[in-house]
């Protein structure tokens, strides 16, 4: 089957929204920093051996340390531990949506600064359908929470305004294997994550689970070694804002694995939402 948009943003979609229910059992007995530093170093690691002989194309591909720690700061530990944190405070509902502003962002971005591809009204309503089948499919009713936790919120919004910085500064490496900035900015990640959670979580004091262990196993190989090799590889080839679209294509994802492992039941709004999200995507990532 042809589809309507770039399969590898389906792909993307699929290794992130995994992502959800991984994290869930993986903070039942880990704290949130723990596994994101984990997440960051196993990923790197694991990234680093399929580099392989390759590996001196870290240092001899003309990219810095200094690109390579900027995209791991916004792409990893800002949002990681900004939308972590906020999550112990408001609900997953809206959370997600919260999440989602990633497109509006990156639209906005470049449009207004960087001009570093078009910015067109097409892409914008792309960009606005997919937020109105977000809303749609999570509920109006969570937006009615909104305002409770001011600083939490601000946190999801300043996560999501992160990974559209790094979506964009990401275009540097559009000339270089996607591997390369794949490994570079996770080991950075996690050069800066794991003192961190070392300092706050004393991870030597905790019994995590064998489930939460695998958890943060299965999120080091599919929703960050996998992932960050898909994402590197559309940034290069559909750019900042098709890319994004994957944002609203995980929320069908997350509803997806909902329905199909937790028995959950399809609601109203998700059968409204669904077209909306769909369109959304097609607009975004079309070229005309």
């Amino acid at each position: 089957m042809r589809l309507p948009f770039p399969p590898l943003v389906l792909v993307l979609a699929l290794l992130w929204g995994s992502s959800f229910p991984m994290l869930k059992v993986a903070v039942e007995t880990v704290p949130p920093i723990t596994v994101t530093a984990l997440r960051a170093l196993l990923g790197g690691l694991i990234l680093l051996a399929i580099l392989g002989r390759d590996i001196p194309q870290l240092w001899r591909g003309g990219i810095t340390l200094r690109a390579f720690t900027l995209q791991g700061i916004f792409n990893c530990v800002l949002p990681w531990l900004l939308v972590s944190w906020a999550a112990r405070s408001i609900d997953a509902a809206l959370v997600t949506i919260l999440n989602s502003l990633s497109p509006i962002f990156i639209f906005l971005l470049t449009w207004a600064i960087t001009r570093h591809e078009p910015a067109t009204g097409r892409r914008f309503l792309g960009v606005m359908l997919g937020m109105a089948g977000v809303i749609a499919i999570i509920g109006v009713d969570a937006l009615r929470g909104v305002g409770k936790h001011t600083l939490a919120e601000l946190a999801c919004v300043a996560g999501s305004l992160s990974y559209a910085i790094a979506a964009i500064v990401g275009r540097r490496f559009d000339n270089v294997s996607a591997l390369v900035p794949a490994v570079g900015s996770t080991l950075t990640a996690a050069i800066m994550l794991v003192p961190i959670a070392l300092v706050v979580d004393k991870p030597w004091t905790l019994a995590p689970s064998a489930a939460s262990m695998l958890a943060v196993g299965g999120m080091a190989i599919i929703s960050t070694a996998m992932a960050f090799v898909v994402y590197f590889r559309l940034l290069a080839t559909v750019g900042s804002i098709a890319m994004s679209a994957q944002a609203y294509l995980r929320i069908l994802v997350g509803v997806g694995l909902g329905m199909a492992l937790l028995g959950e039941r399809p609601s109203a709004g998700m059968w409204l939402g669904l077209p909306l999200v769909l369109a959304g995507v097609v607009t975004m990532t079309k070229k005309r």
